[in-house]
């Protein structure tokens, strides 16, 4: 299992429209995406957000990598991708 980690700024004036056009546009293209397990968004801490996608393999996880996917939405700056193996779950 391969995760994806997502760091990102989001600035507040643009919450509204940055939520709808993840709802709307990038969430689908990642959960229809090959080997999709899950996702995982937590709530901004000082406009810093985070994000944890689970894909089965290596591969998978790198077909939602930009330029892949487009990941943009107003006010949001992608600070920091990086894709590691999971190496130990807990169910």
């Amino acid at each position: 299992m391969y995760a994806i980690l997502i760091q990102l700024t989001i600035n507040p004036q643009f919450a509204s429209e940055a939520a709808t056009t993840f709802t709307n546009s990038i969430l689908p293209k990642v959960k229809s995406a090959p080997g999709f397990i899950a996702g995982y968004w937590v709530d901004p801490v000082n406009d810093e957000g985070f994000g944890f996608i689970l894909f089965e393999n290596a591969d998978q996880a790198k077909s939602v990598l930009p330029p892949t996917i487009d990941w943009a939405a107003p006010g949001v700056i992608i600070n920091k991708f990086d894709m590691r193996r999971v190496a130990v779950s807990i169910p």
